[in-house]
């Protein structure tokens, strides 16, 4: 999966399913894909996308509703307002959604949170794919977080709950207890924030790869006629009396004509 996102092969939503069809795979050549086995993970996955769905939905009801008391212009004006420009409102803003990823986890921060700190970030000139990717990384914490952080989840579905003897070593192993866990994640937390820090420290690392746009001198700027391609005019020949004269003969009168016939 991350392979193929590294190297640019697939999206973060294509590498899921490209997992998702490894996965299907593997279970296939060890012959546990069995039909009860798909249903469980089908069913799973539908309760999964129902629920981000539902986020997703309560979250624009919360914005329409929000933005129809003008709360959006009152965050505005608060968060421009902060001491500091763009380095005081980024600070803050981090800080925020460090202190929310505590409660709220990465779909509720993104539906909700985000929209409201977007138009803010765009007022005052902060690059919007830069500010996306800092709080991409800023985000990544409300995974490890301690209550609620979904990896410490993860890990507290496989570790041992009660002490065991390794098959190998023939040794007792203790069990690993839940305040392990979140002590364990302490260190990653932290590294979270040192990137975070790093990102706002070094923009270059995340703009770098972009098309930067060419700057144009006014004063160099030369606006170029092309020739006239038609035949050139003698301007000895360019008003001839009896050339003029001639024309006239060859113009039909139509009154002289009409009283003729």
């Amino acid at each position: 999966v991350l392979g193929t996102i590294f190297l640019g092969i697939a999206t973060p939503t294509e590498g899921g399913a490209l997992g998702a069809a490894g996965a299907v795979v593997l279970a296939a050549l060890r012959h546990r894909l069995t039909l009860d086995v798909l249903k469980q993970a089908m069913d799973s996955t539908a309760r999964l996308t129902s629920f981000v769905i539902f986020i997703l939905i309560g979250s624009t009801v919360f914005s329409l509703v929000f933005r129809g008391v003008d709360g959006d212009l009152w965050v505005e004006s608060l968060l421009t307002q902060l001491p500091g420009g763009a380095i005081g409102f980024l600070i803050v803003v981090n800080l925020l959604v460090f202190g929310l990823a505590f409660f709220l986890d990465f779909f509720e921060l993104a539906f909700i949170i985000i929209p409201l700190l977007g138009p803010v970030a765009e007022k005052l000139g902060i690059d919007l794919i830069w500010y996306g990717v800092l709080l991409g990384v800023n985000m990544q914490t409300s995974f490890m977080h301690p209550p609620f952080g979904f990896a410490l989840f993860y890990l507290r579905s496989v570790a041992a709950h009660e002490d065991y003897t390794d098959r190998v070593t023939k040794q007792r192993i203790a069990k690993v207890t839940t305040g392990q866990i979140y002590w364990g994640a302490v260190p990653f937390v932290c590294i979270q924030v040192i990137m975070v820090g790093i990102v706002i420290a070094f923009p270059g690392l995340v703009t770098s790869a972009f098309d930067k746009d060419k700057k144009i001198d006014i004063d160099k700027v030369r606006i170029e006629v092309p020739a006239d391609q038609s035949p050139a005019i003698d301007p000895s020949k360019a008003f001839d009396p009896q050339k003029q004269e001639e024309n006239k003969e060859e113009e039909v009168d139509p009154m002289k004509e009409m009283q003729r016939q």
